[in-house]
């Protein structure tokens, strides 16, 4: 029976369980998706942001008091117009990219390399913060409805992103069949919401009365400035995160493959620009303004305004329900496209090529991974407070956007594309990249530094793998046939603390791949020989050379510091040394336990004897493993 077959046993179902069947390459037909499945998986990003981009824009109208509720409307129709800008200029690129285009791509090919990079730099970040501010809003939702658990919410946070984690390692169909109910379920309660309280605001000559009043804003601590307004717009912009998501996973659609994503990204536009104007109507008509985010008596602004349409009854309930499970689903927009990302990237080698493998569920599992990671210590840092992770949020994305509309233009420049799409995608790119100066400008020191940082941090990683990858390909270059020149039999060298079955395993491979055999034997300096050199002759050098093969030679090494590695190791290297010609191969015997809690029981010098020798840098030592398999 093989060694691992216990753990086989064991933890085969388990992840059959947790993660689902293996799923083969021939099944991949089955996991694409058509719009229904894509708007939970792709669009839940964006439409999620309807709950903390608005949000964020009030949050920094706060210290203008009830005052500040005058210019929510017009920085949300500033957001809407430049979200119908990227929105037509990412229907152009899904065309012109049937295959999956991202910034990433629509630069790179476009612009060069660096471009292609800044571009997919900013992207990860993004996709990375998405996680994380989807996820934190998701939980500040629920603590709104129930601030007694406002204590929990870094907990609560890191459960949420451990369940969409295992969700998304299971694969993309299973995704979108999870996340499709809470997506449609929040979409009508947004709605039903937004008709019911402009009814009443109709009715009521524009001045509804809440069934719920929303707290009494505080008293203006400040003045209306262009500045303000600059932050309070960068701060909505956020809303906007997540559009380009759909271009990204051109791949996940099926046939007709360019039609069902643009409408897939149609759909989720409308219904986010339905949701922004509608909130930013009600809020003001309501006199609903933001509360303290890090206070105990915080609540979102949608759990007020939903108070404030239909009180605290059954459909309350219900919509936070919803939001809190979109917003923390909302997360998922990155799960699907940061291991996407990372997977092109990869290709082009400025990522680890292990990127691009995909794992048991036809899903990059590494990229889903190494992103849970990095969201998990964010959320950790920022404590899970939303408000504390929005201002390092809308640099990478609106930075993606500006470099994507840039490509295009030189795309259709290169295609003879009509004037009409060059002169759109210039409008998009010269739009989005002033928004990038203004996010940077408006959020720099509350944090949006840490992007600026951390964007060249990650370009000259990328640079650093790609030229790895440049100089192992050059080591590795064999432009000319095999030489069989001068080529001599190995030195064959066999550790051996005591005569075993597995000693004598690797004895036998050692006879057969060389003619000269040393066996080392390690002892104490005032250890006697006479046991070893008994054992020697009888069981091991006289049965050999009565065979007719060439008598080896036993070594002994004196370790006065009760070292084992140490000695073998400077042994075969200075054999290496003195043998300029050959090459020296170490066999090393090795006890595979049956139980992966039996290795607790043993030394483990096998391993660390073979770790030891790939660190010497040595081309000309070899490390020949000789398994002994316990029954």
């Amino acid at each position: 029976m093989p060694a691992d077959g216990g753990c086989e046993t064991v933890f085969v179902p388990l992840l059959d369980l947790v993660l689902g069947r293996p799923l083969a390459n021939s099944e991949e037909r089955g996991e694409q998706i058509g719009i229904k499945a894509g708007i939970p998986i792709f669009g839940l990003d964006a439409l999620s942001s309807a709950a903390y981009g608005p949000e964020a824009a009030l949050t920094i109208l706060l210290p203008l008091g009830v005052a500040g509720l005058a210019h929510i409307i017009p920085l949300t129709v500033c957001v809407v117009v430049l979200l119908t800008i990227v929105f037509f200029s990412y229907r152009q690129t899904i065309a012109a990219y049937p295959g999956g285009g991202g910034s990433y791509t629509v630069a790179h090919e476009n612009l060069g390399t660096f471009p292609g990079l800044l571009a997919a730099a900013a992207l990860l970040i993004d996709y990375v913060l998405t996680a994380a501010v989807g996820i934190s809003a998701g939980i500040g939702a629920l603590v709104s409805a129930f601030p007694t658990l406002h204590k929990h919410t870094l907990g609560l946070c890191l459960l949420a992103l451990l369940l969409i984690t295992l969700v998304n390692l299971r694969g993309v169909r299973e995704t979108g069949g999870v996340f499709m109910a809470p997506t449609y379920l929040f979409l009508v309660c947004m709605l039903v919401a937004i008709v019911i309280g402009t009814v009443k605001a109709i009715v009521h000559g524009g001045h509804p009365v809440p069934v719920v009043p929303p707290p009494a804003p505080t008293a203006a601590a400040t003045a209306v400035s262009a500045w303000l307004l600059l932050k309070a717009f960068s701060s909505g912009c956020t809303a906007m995160t997540g559009v380009e998501a759909v271009s990204n996973g051109v791949r996940a659609f099926r046939e007709p493959r360019v039609k069902i994503t643009q409408q897939t990204l149609g759909i989720i536009i409308a219904c986010l620009i339905v949701m922004l104007l509608g909130i930013a109507f009600l809020v003001r008509a309501y006199g609903i303004v933001a509360t303290d985010p890090g206070s105990d008596q915080y609540q979102s602004i949608l759990s007020m305004m939903l108070l404030a349409v239909s009180g605290r009854g059954w459909f309350y309930y219900l919509a936070i329900a919803s939001i809190l499970l979109v917003l923390i689903f909302s997360a998922n927009t990155a799960f699907a496209d940061f291991p996407r990302v990372c997977r092109t990237i990869a290709e082009d080698r400025y990522m680890p090529i292990s990127f691009a493998n995909r794992g048991r569920r036809l899903v990059y599992t590494e990229g889903i991974l190494v992103l849970a990671l990095v969201a998990g210590f964010l959320l950790i840092i920022f404590g899970g407070v939303t408000d504390r992770l929005i201002p390092l949020y809308a640099v990478g994305a609106f930075l993606a956007f500006t470099l994507s509309q840039a490509g295009m233009v030189a795309h259709w420049r290169r295609e003879n594309g009509s004037k009409d799409k060059i002169l759109f995608n210039a409008l998009g790119a010269l739009v989005t990249g002033a928004t990038v100066i203004v996010i940077i400008l408006a959020k720099f020191t509350e944090g949006a530094w840490v992007t600026v940082v951390l964007i060249p941090a990650l370009l000259i990683l990328m640079y650093r793998v790609r030229s790895h990858y440049d100089h192992v390909a050059m080591q590795l270059a064999a432009p000319n046939p095999v030489n069989t020149e001068s080529l001599t039999l190995p030195i064959a060298v066999i550790p051996m603390p005591y005569w075993s079955s597995v000693g004598e395993s690797a004895m036998r491979t050692a006879l057969v791949i060389s003619k000269e055999l040393k066996v080392l034997h390690v002892a104490d300096e005032n250890a006697t020989d006479d046991e070893v050199e008994k054992m020697w002759n009888q069981c091991i050098c006289q049965p050999i050379v009565d065979a007719g093969f060439p008598a080896p030679e036993l070594v002994v090494l004196r370790s006065p510091y009760r070292f084992i590695v140490s000695p073998i190791v400077e042994y075969v290297t200075r054999l290496a040394q003195e043998n300029p010609g050959r090459r020296i191969i170490t066999l090393v015997p090795e006890l595979i336990e049956k139980h992966w809690y039996g290795y607790f029981l043993h030394t483990q010098r096998a391993s660390l004897l073979k770790a030891r020798f790939l660190m010497t840098g040595n081309d000309r030592v070899s490390v020949l493993n000789i398994p002994c398999y316990l029954k």
